[in-house]
């Protein structure tokens, strides 16, 4: 007889599981589990599991087989536990449903807590404690988390609601309506449920938590957590855990409260308890920001043996796990409870300085310090802070909520934010209080500003997270959301008027103030020297000015690997001889433009080569769209008309006339394509012996003053091996006339810019012929996929990511192809030259995930913005670590 197969276990209680089961329980499941272990005051209850909720959604919206039997099972242990029963009106069991994925996600269901509330409970709980007016402020809460959050109720109902009782009763918190108070609320609540739920609200216990249940589940794939998943890049498959908790209760009178700690300050990373808590009060008033919170010092005290204990299961807990810890814990009648911990989301000066303290403790090692900062944060700590010299006087000031300075125009809801910020306007999204459905447009913003709220509030978490600059709690400051405009010292900012924050000192000023950059902190260059003795890749920075050169040193460039000629041309009082160059119409006639231009490239190439002394710096001979230095065909074609029609001016006209036809000459359909990289230098010669000349000079004047100058010279866009030979051919002569003249031999290195396919195909032709390839990523990947950067960018690609048919803009991190792309050419350029040196010079090198793809291929450097750097070198070591 075969025996039957064993039942999926769906339901774990929290004695039965561990940190370690973090993908089935998720990340709170797993918290609990291991405080429970650990012997913590923790009250009963159990996780199920992500498989369960994948299950759910597989089916179409079906429990799995066998998985309410279990729950009841659970349900049933977990009231035995206390001495109660779920549902029973005598000795009720009331819980809490609360959403858990393997990685905390803003954009989850909210908790719903107080489930197993009807009236015949409501009496039972209200004699049982003494207190009608508690029971009946349960059962107000049940009903507006369950309407809104089970059955979408908008939240804006309910609290008009409140409000109005509050005016009526003319108090100013909630906690001061008395129990009749409470009871026309709760009938007033009843009819909202009904009214927009199109039901009456369940009144059986069972069918509250199994509705819970469910609506955790669907959250899973709701427009805001998919939202979120697609910011952070987290995977659609994990699916949530959903935790069932007997509830303690944290309103029940003075002696009871609620709160949220952190073990370190999630802002600064200073040792010691951190956050906020509210006496007499749930946890979604915490967290809400609807009521005042007050700092976690005040419990020390007013409940002194309480805040001791929480001492102390703090510290055990940040040992345990050997990290920062977020803690959420109610008092109920004097008697603490720990609800939950797990690792606290942090800012980037915070992780680093917790990380370099860590190490110094010995809770963790120099490696995992290293690993416990994400590359991306240290990109917060970049952020241009508020110039202390500029004398500009705030409006109003809130909580300091997350570091950094911020200017945008202001814009009052999520979706104009979203939509503003896809434009590139940099925005500023103001908020009474912000919700997880905010999180789109949060993404999209440069800074936070919310009315309400505390260090942990919505809005300040989730800022913390993206790094955003956040102010909140600016209570002097009247949002109008509806008006688009907030009023705070006497002055009214619109939509679309800019504003500045500073998240560092909560201070909200009307205008953009003028900012400085940050500088790194000697916690953070400690951090780094760390990073640096694990990497393998090198990490230079493109820069065009010996001011670039020096901010790229300050970060820790190891040299420049891409400094672009043409953007020197960009300069004004250059731009009229570079298009007399161009367009010339002899040769001899160029090289009169070119002889005027020499001494302003010599001068540039000297600052960049001074400023790296003993360091590589490579010079990308002139790559532009012809477009980008011509004068405008319209504008000309426009003059002409006028002064053909008036017939004035003849002179003029003829001047004109000519200048036109020779941009109609020059132009071309698509400039990015054209005349442009080595096939301008191979039609033009003399453009590339005045800057190899340019180059030179600069570099043995550099020497005979005792200054290591390092040049190398990289020719763009070449696709042939005979277009390589053909620049060399012309450039070398030069170098030698030039060392010759100067009676200084100087060591150059010449290489070239992989960007275009073909250059792939036949790299093993072209490299015997260079020291080095550098792969121009931006253009590699515009050619691989025939896009045009600027194009797509604006037109589709953020469609392409929303609607998945790109997993990432391709512009922002290395697409597969490219990659593979590139692994071809260093496989066949390294076997034909053993000593080719590689490298990436497209902005992709300052992306953390494009520079362990660097890694992988074996690349000896990336270079990037000189802003960059840091994120590039802990990028760096983060894929030697982790190899």
């Amino acid at each position: 007889m075969l025996s039957a197969p064993p039942r999926t276990k769906w339901v774990y209680r929290f004695r039965e599981g561990s940190a370690a089961m973090r993908d089935l329980l998720g990340g709170k499941g797993a918290g609990l589990a291991e405080m429970a272990s650990l012997g913590l005051p923790v009250p009963p209850g159990f996780t199920i599991t992500t498989e369960a909720c994948r299950g759910y959604i597989a089916a179409g919206g079906l429990l799995p087989e066998g998985l309410w039997e279990q729950v009841l099972a659970a349900l049933e242990e977990t009231g035995r536990t206390l001495g109660r029963r779920y549902g029973d009106a005598h000795a009720p069991l009331l819980v809490s449903v609360r959403s858990g994925a393997r990685i905390s996600m803003p954009g989850m269901m909210d908790t719903v807590l107080n489930l197993g509330l009807n009236e015949e409970v409501v009496a039972a709980i209200a004699r049982q404690a003494g207190d009608t007016r508690f029971a009946l402020d349960a059962y107000r809460r049940l009903i507006q988390m369950f309407g809104s959050t089970v059955r979408g109720i908008p939240d804006a109902l309910f609290d008009r609601e409140l409000a109005r009782a509050r005016g009526r009763a003319r108090v100013r918190a909630d906690a001061e309506l008395t129990a009749p108070q409470l009871d026309a609320v709760v009938r007033r609540f009843l009819r909202i449920y009904h009214e927009h739920a199109h039901e009456y609200f369940p009144r059986d216990p069972m069918t509250q938590l199994r509705a819970a249940i469910e609506a955790v589940f669907r959250s899973w794939n709701g427009d805001r957590a998919i939202a979120y998943r697609k910011l952070e890049h987290i995977p659609d498959d994990l699916g949530t855990a959903v935790n069932v908790q007997a509830m303690v209760f944290g309103n029940l009178g003075e002696s009871s409260g609620t709160g949220v700690v952190f073990t370190r300050d999630p802002g600064s990373g200073a040792s010691g308890l951190y956050g906020d808590y509210l006496p007499a009060a749930q946890g979604e008033d915490v967290v809400a920001g609807i009521r005042a919170t007050r700092p976690i010092a005040d419990l020390e005290r007013e409940l002194p043996a309480v805040y001791s204990e929480l001492q102390s299961h703090a510290a055990m807990l940040e040992k345990h796990y050997r990290d920062m810890q977020d803690l959420e814990f109610t008092i109920e009648g004097g008697r603490l409870w720990m609800l939950q911990t797990r690792t606290g989301k942090r800012t980037g000066e915070a992780a680093v300085r917790i990380a370099v303290e860590m190490a110094g403790e010995g809770l963790i090692s120099r490696q995992e310090a290293v690993l416990r900062v994400e590359p991306h944060q240290l990109e917060q700590l970049l952020h241009p802070r508020l110039d202390p010299g500029a004398g500009a006087q705030p409006l109003t000031s809130g909580v300091p909520a997350a570091p950094g300075a911020a200017t945008g125009v202001a814009v009052f809801d999520p979706d104009t934010a979203a939509a503003w910020g896809a434009q590139g306007k940099a925005v500023i999204l103001v908020r009474v209080v912000t919700s997880p459905d905010d999180v789109h447009g949060m993404a999209a913003a440069k800074g936070i500003l919310t009315a309400t709220g505390g260090t942990l509030s919505h809005a300040a978490v989730v800022a913390r997270g993206m790094g955003l600059p956040c102010v909140v709690g600016a209570g002097e400051m009247e949002v109008d959301e509806p008006r688009h405009k907030l009023t705070a010292g006497g002055v009214t900012i619109h939509a679309g008027e800019q504003l500045t924050i500073d998240g560092s000192t909560g201070a909200v000023y009307a205008g953009a103030v003028p900012m400085v950059p940050a500088a790194a902190s000697p916690i953070l260059r400690t951090l780094l020297e760390w990073a640096d003795s694990f990497r393998r890749l090198g990490v230079r920075a493109n820069a065009d000015y010996p001011r670039d050169a020096e901010v790229a040193l300050a970060n820790g460039a190891e040299g420049i690997g891409l400094c672009r000629t043409e953007h020197m041309f960009m300069e004004a009082d250059r731009l009229p001889v570079v298009q007399a160059m161009i367009m010339a119409r002899s040769t001899a006639e160029r090289e009169r433009q070119l002889a005027r231009l020499l001494p302003m490239q010599r001068g540039d190439f000297r600052g960049v080569l001074e400023a790296m002394a003993g360091k590589p710096v490579i010079i990308r001979l002139i790559d532009p769209p012809l477009h980008e230095f011509l004068p405008d065909h319209d504008s000309l074609l426009e003059q002409v008309v006028t002064l053909r029609t008036s017939g004035n001016h003849p002179r003029k006209l003829a001047r004109l006339e000519r200048v036109l036809h020779r941009v109609q000459e020059l132009r071309e359909s698509n400039p990015m394509m054209g005349l442009r990289g080595c096939r301008l230098s191979i039609l033009f010669p003399e453009i590339v012996r005045m800057q190899v000349r340019a180059i030179l000079e600069a570099a043995c004047e550099l020497r005979k003053a005792s200054v290591d100058a390092r040049p190398e010279i990289m020719v763009p866009l070449v696709g042939t091996e005979a277009e390589l030979l053909a620049v060399k051919a012309d450039l070398e002569p030069v170098a030698r006339a030039v060392m010759r003249e100067q009676g200084v031999q100087v060591e150059y290195r010449l290489g070239t810019m992989i960007e275009v396919p073909r250059a792939v195909l036949v790299a093993g032709a072209i490299a015997p012929h260079v020291s080095f390839f550098s792969f121009g990523t931006n253009d590699l990947t515009q050619m691989t996929f025939g896009y045009s950067r600027d194009d797509a960018e604006g037109k589709f690609i953020g469609q392409y990511v929303e609607r998945g048919i790109l997993p990432r803009n391709p512009f922002e991190t290395l697409d597969p192809a490219v990659v593979q792309l590139m692994e071809m050419a260093v496989t066949a350029g390294r076997r034909a030259q053993p000593r080719l040196e590689v490298g990436v010079c497209g902005e992709h090198g300052g992306d953390p995930d494009s520079v362990v793809a660097c890694h992988h291929l074996g690349l000896d450097y990336v270079s990037c913005s000189p802003y960059r750097i840091p994120v590039a070198r802990l990028a760096a070591a983060h894929a030697a670590l982790r190899e």
